[in-house]
């Protein structure tokens, strides 16, 4: 007899093959999809070590591989990102007006989720197995690394 296993949602699983394509360059996991109308905009991967930046996080890398939208594309999207966005992160989420958030996990980091829902942000957080596991190992190979990218 065979049994079903859920299957990921298809937005969250590019999101994840980022995350994996960030930590096979050398970086940290975490990744992001922008979404509109079923269709990605735009995806990324946190980019930090690979590209010597202070601030391109997974969300951000998204944002700018998604290019110059209509603020009307920006209030209409769906960003899934698989882990809870940092202050850097929510702050851009604010400021284009994204109204929907799905999180991998805010397990390992719990980012100011809190802030965007006071704000009007709808969140929904999976818990993930995946995005947990992806990040926790990380965290306990690379704590130097992780606690640079978070300002510790």
């Amino acid at each position: 007899m065979m049994t079903d296993t859920p299957k990921r949602d298809p937005y969250m699983q590019a999101a994840l093959d980022e995350a994996r394509q960030g930590l096979a360059e050398g970086g940290i996991p975490i990744g992001a999809v922008l979404v509109h109308q079923d269709r990605i905009l735009g995806r990324g991967h946190n980019r930090r070590v690979q590209q010597d930046s202070a601030t391109l996080h997974g969300e951000i890398d998204a944002l700018e591989r998604a290019g110059r939208q209509p603020g009307r594309v920006y209030r209409e999207s769906v960003l899934y990102t698989t882990l809870s966005p940092c202050a850097m992160c929510s702050g851009a989420i604010l400021l284009y007006g994204i109204g929907h958030v799905i999180v991998g996990e805010n397990t390992t980091f719990l980012g100011e989720e809190t802030l965007l829902q006071q704000r009007g942000v709808r969140i929904e957080v999976l818990q993930d197995p995946d995005c947990i596991a992806l990040m926790g190992d990380f965290i306990r190979a690379c704590p130097q690394l992780w606690n640079e990218d978070i300002g510790s």
